[in-house]
């Protein structure tokens, strides 16, 4: 007795990355309960294979936003003392007390 229907859920990519992973936690925990059925083993781990996915699709965007972010933080003005221009000022500042 199978509910497939019913259990396939919503299209994975209309998913935000939390609903994505909390569905792929339970098809993991469903999987690891050894009471399914072969079929229905396989249409989880399919399910479980594109969750993984959309969620490093969307955790790799995050990413390259962050890091254009930074690029473009890093692109602007310097001031001294700031960032990791602070740490070159206190090495060149210690050596001046020598």
């Amino acid at each position: 007795m199978s509910t497939h229907s019913g259990d396939a859920g919503p299209d994975v990519s209309t998913l935000s990355y939390e609903q994505a992973r909390d569905e792929l936690a339970n098809v993991v925990r469903q999987l690891e309960s050894s009471t399914v059925a072969l079929e229905e083993s396989m249409r989880l781990w399919e399910r479980g294979e594109a969750l993984g996915a959309h969620c490093e699709a969307i955790l790799a965007g995050a990413l390259a936003r962050l890091d254009a972010t930074l690029v473009e933080g890093s692109a602007g003005p310097h001031h001294e003392g700031s960032g990791t221009e602070a740490t070159s000022a206190g090495d060149s500042s210690a050596a001046t007390r020598s």
